[in-house]
């Protein structure tokens, strides 16, 4: 059915809104709910999570449903609604080294200080595509009772003791051999907080940090991906540090007595990438040391944000990296500007053809004269 007018451009919008509810809520299955979103599709709800800045499983559950998977808009439903909630409460500065990990690889050190903890990774696993996933669940499930493994343990290995769940870092015994460049402040500056003003070159660290951990997945893992062939100018040999998965403590100040109270714990994945400086101005004798911290567990973001880190500080803003960083990354603005090219543009264009008619007549005026 055609539309035209004011009133049938309404219209035409009603029934397309209509016509996504029907197909969302009418499906030929069972309503999936939120519950089953959180408990089946973990890393889903991990990477929206981040990319939304929020943190609250089930809403995001409810996002993604609502989105019909499409994840950037639920990105974009769960920011929306954010912007309707009153901020009534900063988060006290939490310390990394409080992290109680569940998972911790360290690629570059065979023994290094601490544990190694595999928890839950597809890492070692073949590719194959399990045709009966129900009687494999199944199967696992009743392996994990067997084991005695709940759902709060995430990883076989016995993580009872403070060194396994707070193991020493391995920056710290590269300080003791005097390879790492000491790059800490003595200062605490605010951090910047991009959910107020836009982060625009040049920019600090803590807002190039908070962009990329608020960045598209892919997007920043494509960034990653251009940056270690060295378009910038530098050769960049990537060695990863650690990988962390763990649980942070989330504090507050209570608004009545002052104190700092804990009201909960956030999922976070932390890595510390190590940079092999060549540089001709340099500390050719030591390494530098890249951060990368995001909610939720999401390994791949973790690791292009801190090779990304030190890329940028490398750089200091002789190429372009720290504006495609703070300036392409979001995948809410992306998206958006791809987004709107589906909206009319009549005017606009009829203005082009007007103007490519007038250069015609006007080449063929030339021709004739």
């Amino acid at each position: 059915m055609g539309y035209s007018g004011a009133r049938g451009g309404i219209d035409a919008i009603e029934a397309a809104e209509k016509l996504v509810r029907r197909k969302r809520l009418n499906a030929d299955c069972e309503w999936v709910s939120p519950q089953q979103i959180v408990g089946r599709f973990r890393l889903a709800v991990d990477r929206v999570m981040g990319e939304a800045g929020i943190w609250d499983e089930e809403l995001t559950a409810i996002a993604i449903r609502q989105a019909e998977g499409d994840l950037i808009e639920a990105v974009h439903l769960l920011r929306s609604y954010k912007s309707t909630l009153p901020r009534f409460a900063y988060s006290k500065p939490t310390d990394a080294d409080e992290l109680q990990v569940v998972r911790r690889i360290v690629p570059a050190f065979r023994n290094p200080p601490g544990p190694q903890l595999l928890g839950r990774t597809t890492d070692y696993t073949g590719r194959l595509l399990e045709l009966t996933s129900e009687q494999a669940g199944q199967e696992e499930s009743m392996l994990l009772a067997s084991l005695a493994l709940t759902d709060d343990q995430e990883s076989l290995e016995p993580t009872t003791s403070d060194e396994d769940t707070q193991p020493r870092r391995l920056l710290e015994t590269l300080r003791e051999m005097d390879l790492l460049v000491d790059r800490r402040r003595e200062d605490d500056p605010e951090p910047f907080d991009i959910t107020r003003t836009p982060a625009r070159p040049p920019a600090s660290r803590s807002a190039r940090l908070s962009s990329m951990a608020r960045a598209e997945t892919g997007a920043l893992v494509n960034q990653w991906y251009r940056n270690i062939l060295g378009p910038d100018g530098y050769l960049h040999e990537v060695t990863l540090g650690e990988v962390r998965h763990g649980y942070l403590a989330l504090r507050i100040e209570h608004p009545l007595t002052g104190n700092t109270i804990s009201i909960g714990t956030v999922r976070v994945t932390e890595v510390e990438a190590i940079e092999d400086l060549n540089g001709i101005d340099e500390q050719r004798d030591r390494f530098d040391i890249g951060y990368g911290l995001c909610l939720g567990h999401n390994e791949k973001k973790a690791i292009a944000m801190a090779n990304l880190d030190i890329a940028c500080h490398r750089d200091a803003g002789r190429s372009q990296l720290e504006q495609s960083l703070l300036l392409t990354t979001d995948g809410l603005e992306s998206s958006g500007f791809l987004e709107h090219l589906k909206l009319p543009h009549y005017v606009t264009f009829r203005s082009m053809v007007e103007r490519k008619i007038a250069v015609r007549e006007s080449k063929n005026r030339e021709r004739s004269s």
